[in-house]
């Protein structure tokens, strides 16, 4: 079956792309030939002066190339080939005898993004929906079907720079603005206006313009030494965010940086870096990382059969802080009613007042109009009592971290609440069945453990026992995904997951300042080794104190393997807690920007002001195996249900190097047995904390891998 049918309207052919099978309409080679044949048809049919492009999906255009396709190439060569063919299709479109309008709603993604480039005219839907983007740098790869050069000319370079080395998505009306779309129109027109102007276009009544870039725009991109500058420029910006770790974004801006070229040498040197860009390390990792997800929204958190969940179109949050705040808010923007509680007033205003603040970023980005953020901001209610708790399926409790003050707040909201309604605890450490201890429905009990701050950062662990509710899994695992979080199930363990593998990497850090290593050292020696922020900058924002009472909590749990510094309790001692009352390890000024080290601090850790030297590699290699080993005992012990989750969580939920993979890939590529060999070493200088794991171990002895691929 085909993935094009051709709808006539008078002189004007409709090819309309429907994928068979599929959501989504998405690019491979198979398909971009078939589209070949329909423009081989079209070409021979003198009654054709004009052609739509337009999508068979209800809510998506083409959602990009199959990224299965990329894993089947086995040199660079293979991969520039299909790339230059895709381009030599494309090319097509471009000189087409008669014009190509492209009508697009919904998501236009990458190679969808590239054919609507070599369209004549572009409208899309003016809806939340429809959003355009050129993302794969995001998997390692540059944009191979002619994007590094047909992009700039259309949008200018400044732009598109912006858009391909960040991957980010444009929404409509951004489009419209820049120029990367001529015309914006509302969905249920989109088709009749598209064969409009197919045929004014061909009969010469409406000529596109190129869209005004302003006067700095228009003198920096004119002339060779502007674009010089402008190249430069992002170069730099962007060797210093990756670190050396990224080569497809130094890659696409030499592509971008040759479109100005002859055409031809252009678009080989594309389809050369792309071939490039396909076999390198980082980009299959960074593909599985994609497959994961992609994996992991299907997934509905329990084994087997999957009771449905249970619909939560409201909500009530109990604790109005920061991180109630940030639960309220992000709830709110995905049209969820919330009862906002706590004991007093005045907390109750804080709190909403932060939510506000929350709603009202989006706002200020553009990114809802303003009657969006007032309904948004409405669905929000405080309130000192239970009120209207009667009816709410869910209930996140975000209290202070004390049991004994969760186990208050259970025993007096339980009894109001329906009979199915799940009482989540936002807890980061504490055990799900110490909490679901004082509840008299213990399997309606779960966690669900935000990240901070709530509305930035990606990740959930929905933490389970093994008395919580299979409906009580899929409810929780679903309403997150509503909330736009990325979710993984871990199993009761003290700290869970994202946090228990945090801790020995924390610890390590402590202990290199125990030994005199600057805190900046150890910082810039983990931003080296691909980590987002450093350690010691870490604990600022987490909070010394927070981080102080999690350290016990491991303490007690696994013994002395994780154990933290000693020097860390003086340094709480003195009254610092970090960036939150601006006394940390570094200085901060009445805002909360952070300033350079408080050279005060190393009073506290090692003796004497001189700091020790110590190569960034030993740093990295106790602090980043630390954390790996860790991740293989949570795997080991069945805190994570599976490598996939170990990963994902790892990645967003502390940042762990993406395009290392996780940490369980990245067993794979270095090799159990050179790990193994890595951590004895560790141990033999450092300590038993650095012991290879059980599992670890057993598949350095059999020679086995974390993933079959």
């Amino acid at each position: 079956m085909s993935a094009f049918r051709i709808e006539r309207d008078g002189d004007v052919a409709v090819v309309v792309f429907d994928l068979p099978g599929e959501p989504v309409n998405k690019f491979s080679t198979t398909v971009i030939g078939e589209f070949d044949s329909v423009l081989d048809a079209l070409e021979g049919d003198a009654g054709v002066r004009g052609v739509v492009l337009i999508s068979g999906k209800p809510d998506g255009f083409i959602a990009g190339a199959d990224i299965e396709e990329f894993l089947t190439f086995t040199t660079a060569e293979m991969a520039a080939q299909v790339a230059a063919e895709g381009k030599r299709r494309f090319a097509r479109i471009e000189r087409f005898r008669a014009p190509v309008v492209v009508a697009i709603h919904g998501a236009c993604m990458g190679g969808g993004l590239e054919l609507s480039l070599s369209c004549r005219y572009r409208i899309a839907s003016d809806h939340p929906k429809t959003v355009l983007a050129l993302p794969e740098t995001q998997l390692g790869l540059i944009p191979g079907l002619g994007g590094t050069q047909r992009l700039p000319r259309q949008v200018g370079l400044q732009l598109a720079l912006d858009m391909i080395l960040t991957g980010k998505n444009v929404r409509a009306k951004k489009a419209a603005q820049s120029g990367l779309v001529e015309e914006l129109v509302h969905p249920s027109i989109l088709r009749q206006v598209a064969v409009r102007r197919a045929r004014e276009l061909a009969a010469g009544t409406l000529v596109p313009r190129a869209k005004s870039r302003g006067l700095i725009a228009s003198l920096l991109e004119g002339n060779a030494a502007g674009r010089s500058i402008v190249l430069r420029q992002a170069a730099n910006m962007t060797a210093a965010k990756a670190r050396g770790h990224y080569p497809a974004l130094p890659a696409a801006i030499r592509a971008i940086a040759a479109s100005y070229g002859d055409a031809e040498a252009v678009y080989a040197l594309e389809s050369r870096l792309f071939g490039e860009m396909a076999m390198t390390p980082v980009s299959r990792q960074l593909i599985s990382i994609f497959f994961a997800t992609t994996a992991m929204k299907k997934d509905p958190g329990v084994a087997g059969t999957a009771p449905a969940p249970i619909a939560v179109p409201r909500m009530g949050v109990l604790g109005t802080g920061f991180m109630g705040a940030g639960i309220a808010a992000v709830a709110a923007q995905a049209g969820v009613e919330v009862r906002f509680k706590d004991v007093k007033v005045e907390q109750v205003g804080r709190g909403l007042a932060a939510v506000r603040d929350v709603l009202k970023e989006r706002l200020k980005r553009r990114q809802v109009t303003k009657q969006q953020f007032t309904d948004q901001l409405g669905l929000v209610a405080g309130t000192t009592t239970y009120t209207g708790f009667g009816n709410v399926p869910l209930v996140v409790e975000a209290v202070f971290e004390d049991l004994g003050v969760k186990h208050a707040v259970l025993r007096e909201v339980e009894p109001l609440l329906p009979p199915h309604a799940i009482f989540a605890t936002n807890t980061s450490t504490i055990p799900i069945a110490d909490v679901a201890a004082a509840a008299a429905r213990p399997e309606r009990v779960i966690g669900m453990h935000f990240f901070s701050p709530v509305h930035k950062m990606p990740l959930l662990e929905v933490i389970v026992t093994p008395r919580t509710a299979p409906d009580a899994i899929t409810t929780v695992v679903a309403f997150g995904r509503t909330l736009g979080k990325t979710v993984i199930v871990v199993n009761d363990s003290p700290g869970f997951y994202v946090n228990r593998i945090l801790a020995p990497y924390l610890n390590e850090a402590g202990r290199l300042l125990e030994e005199g290593v600057a805190v900046d050292t150890i910082d810039r020696a983990m931003l080296d080794w691909g980590m987002p922020v450093g350690p010691i900058t870490l604990l600022d924002e987490v909070g010394l104190d927070v981080a102080g009472k999690s350290g016990a909590i491991f303490h007690k749990a696994f013994g002395d393997r994780l154990r933290p510094s000693e020097a860390m309790a003086r340094v709480i001692a003195d009254g610092r807690l970090g960036r939150k009352n601006k006394k940390g390890f570094y200085r901060y000024d009445e805002r909360g920007k952070r300033a350079g080290v408080d050279e005060s601090v190393y009073a506290f850790l090692a003796p004497g002001t001189a700091r020790r030297a110590m190569p960034a590699a030993e740093i990295q290699e106790r602090l980043a195996l630390a954390m790996v080993n860790e991740a293989v005992r949570c795997l080991e012990e069945g805190v994570i249900r599976q490598a996939r989750d170990g990963d994902i969580g790892a990645i967003f939920g502390i940042g762990f190097a993406p395009f290392r993979g996780g940490p369980l890939r990245f067993v794979d590529a270095v090799g159990a047995a050179e790990l193994v060999r890595r951590l004895e070493a560790l141990a033999a200088t450092h300590g038993d904390r650095f012991a290879p794991c059980k599992r670890l171990a057993a598949m350095a002895a059999s020679g086995l891998r974390v993933y079959d691929r």
